[in-house]
């Protein structure tokens, strides 16, 4: 599985574009904590259990705290609390002592540092199940799986025109929304936009699995393409963390007014 290199940098380097592209609402305190989550966030339990069998101490349970927090979701369920207050608590710190430059001038919030250590522990897991057991994963193995490899796929006349009509529906939906017209609120049009994806996207995955789960015997849904897996593995461990560090960004009106605000 990717070691310690790849997490920091794909989590930092992730971080820098949204630095740069927000114009500061995503700073260096916003980076470090994602990179921190996203490289040692849910290898806490394995560095626990080497930590115990190392010093003679209990293995058992430490084994135990292993399987219970390398998880993309249980990681934050246990942990994301107490370590949003943590990193609220060393984001204040920082930005008294002057270690560490925040743009905004503020210190993170507690929810802020939930959001981020969310999104940290998803893209732990972005690397670890497409880079890890050698390729042969529980969840890269069900992303295949979704696919069909048995023979050349099938060409279903059905499937041809449902799989087309979502994907003009979608094309079509966008120019509609992103026309040209006089007043159009930019954020307006990307709300309607992301819309339009998520539940065209629902629609397409619905599709997928009613021939693959529902429909005896099996069909392609998309010929031999593993569609279904990979748009879920794609919205869980692509989108969704990119989203909450989004989420997580300082508003507009905190960039520059750090020392108007208390610590």
């Amino acid at each position: 599985m990717p070691g310690p290199g790849p997490h920091l940098m794909y989590a930092l380097g992730t971080g820098q574009a949204l630095t740069s592209v927000s114009n500061g609402r995503f700073g260096p305190h916003h980076c470090l904590t994602y990179a921190l989550n996203a490289f040692f966030g849910p290898d806490l339990g394995s560095f626990s259990e080497w930590l115990a069998s190392t010093l003679g101490l209990g293995q058992t349970f430490a084994s135990y705290v292993e399987h219970l927090v390398h998880h993309p979701f249980y990681y934050v369920l246990v942990l994301g609390l107490p370590l949003s207050l943590l990193y609220s608590c060393v984001s204040k710190v920082l930005i008294r002592r002057g270690f560490l430059d925040s743009v905004s001038g503020v210190p993170l919030t507690r929810r802020q540092c939930l959001l981020l250590v969310s999104a940290g522990s998803l893209t732990h897991f972005f690397l670890d199940h497409l880079f890890e057991e050698n390729g042969h994963s529980s969840m890269y193995t069900w992303i295949l799986s979704t696919g069909w490899w048995e023979s050349r796929a099938p060409v279903n006349p059905d499937a041809v025109i449902v799989v087309g009509c979502l994907c003009t529906c979608l094309i079509s939906g966008f120019i509609y929304i992103n026309r040209v017209k006089p007043l159009k609120s930019i954020r307006k049009q990307s709300n309607e936009s992301m819309r339009l994806i998520l539940f065209i996207a629902s629609l397409y995955c619905l599709w997928c699995a009613s021939q693959i789960y529902l429909v005896n015997p099996r069909r392609a849904p998309v010929g031999e393409e593993a569609d279904l897996g990979v748009l879920v593995f794609l919205g869980i461990y692509f989108f969704l963390p990119h989203a909450l560090c989004i989420m997580s960004m300082n508003p507009k009106d905190y960039v520059g007014m750090g020392e108007q605000l208390p610590l």
